[in-house]
């Protein structure tokens, strides 16, 4: 009989179902369930979970909430593709918390969420380039995996194409370092004329601005008339319950939701300017001033039913002051993992996120960060995989949740040590 790992990899490139794992056959293990912060694999083993499907599972896995929420919903139905009472509560609850969000539009991911705002801004500004910043990602579009992982470091703005069958990227696009706001000003002030807006994580992957950087980027577009679009897929309702826009105070004009929303289940939002977000108005259609957007399964009934569970957990007292203080706990222990073994890295991270960098050097964007040990830092990563701690070893960002706490950060901070010494071995 084929074990499970055979059959997956006569079926999945690479073995994996939806993809960027990487992991040699051996550890192509079906995840069978998971509860709170833990998952338990078809041969019975546990793991502590540092990805929380990738972010998406903020309030833990199976939250009893949402499984009411859901079981409720599903059996009522599962999708009308039309509006529907969960669906008009999620949105009066983003458009009361968020600044930029005067309406919203459902989809069913963040990756959808950011196409849409691409092409509105496009549309808008009435202008073909967008301005991404190196190494962020925007999900699985030409912008979002263009210069996502370089190598070449090539001159800025040249986009450099990480992804095969991404040609459009190379007219389309331009790209700046994060945190340097005197380079991004050169870039824009040139190509004022053809640009429609700038697109970016506010927190980069698990790099934060720098003080005054989100403010200068505000007021950059402001003055050459561009749109800002903020990529809230990962920092949406993580960071604060108003998300980027609340935490670091500076309002975006297009912002894309996904992940924590969903409380696991599949979501995107798109939202900004009443303005902007009217050019989808199906009365327009036929005219130059129409975006197309539609989503089949975008706003379904047991994705926000689980959206507004998700929201009620999140809404209660103490929430962020928690994960903040859970992720300032989590980021010194893994400090103090690393200086305990004189190994030079560098913690970063904010909220309920943090990343190891194998760098003697501050890390401020994708290039001071590329420096690091990448080899080792994927030794690492393996050597917490097969030591019980599930996560994506092909990249270092670990996510927390409000199912964690400090004993589960202790416990991964034993097993990171114990990785740590055999890999320093080898």
């Amino acid at each position: 009989m084929k074990s499970l790992a055979e059959r997956a990899l006569e079926v999945f490139p690479g073995g994996v179902s939806n993809g960027e794992f990487g992991l040699p056959p051996e550890n192509l293990i079906p995840m069978s369930r998971g509860q709170g912060c833990r998952l338990c694999d078809a041969d019975g083993k546990e793991y502590i979970d540092f990805s929380m499907a990738w972010g998406s599972c903020l309030v833990g896995h199976a939250h009893p909430d949402i499984v009411v929420a859901v079981r409720e919903q599903a059996l009522l139905g599962s999708n009308f593709a039309y509006l529907n009472p969960h669906a008009l509560a999620v949105a009066e609850e983003i458009t009361r918390i968020a600044p930029a969000a005067e309406r919203v539009r459902f989809c069913s991911s963040g990756t959808e969420a950011n196409i849409y705002c691409q092409r509105l801004a496009k549309a808008y500004a009435g202008k073909s380039k967008l301005l991404k910043f190196e190494g962020a990602y925007h999900g699985a579009n030409e912008a979002g995996v263009t210069s996502l992982f370089p190598t070449k470091f090539l001159d800025f703005p040249e986009p450099e194409l990480t992804s095969a069958g991404t040609p459009g990227a190379k007219d389309d696009l331009l790209v700046a370092p994060y945190n340097d706001l005197e380079t991004t000003r050169r870039i824009v002030a040139q190509y004022t004329s053809e640009l429609a807006a700038i697109i970016m994580e506010p927190l980069q992957r698990c790099t934060p601005p720098e003080e005054g950087y989100l403010e200068g980027v505000r007021s950059l577009c402001d003055e050459f008339g561009l749109l800002l679009i903020f990529d809230e897929v990962v920092t949406g309702f993580r960071l604060a319950y108003g998300g980027a826009q609340e935490y670091y105070g500076v309002i975006p004009d297009l912002v894309a939701y996904g992940k924590a929303l969903g409380g696991g289940y599949p979501i995107g939002v798109v939202a900004g300017r009443a303005d902007i977000m009217d050019w989808v108005n199906e009365d327009r259609m036929g005219s130059g001033e129409y975006v197309w957007m539609a989503s089949t399964l975008g706003g379904n009934p047991v994705s926000m039913a689980a959206a507004n569970a998700t929201l009620k957990v999140l809404r209660r007292q103490g929430t962020y002051d928690r994960l903040h203080a859970l992720g300032n706990y989590f980021r010194d222990s893994l400090g103090y993992v690393l200086r305990n073994r004189q190994i030079q890295g560098q913690v970063i991270g904010d909220g309920p996120l943090a990343q190891i960098v194998f760098s003697p050097d501050p890390v401020t964007d994708y290039r001071s960060g590329a420096k690091g040990d990448k080899d080792m830092g994927h030794q690492v990563m393996m050597g917490l995989f097969e030591r019980g701690v599930f996560l994506n070893p092909m990249g270092t960002k670990l996510y927390l949740s409000i199912a964690h706490d400090e004993g589960v950060c202790d416990d991964f901070c034993g097993r990171l040590d114990d990785a740590l010494a055999d890999a320093t071995a080898r």
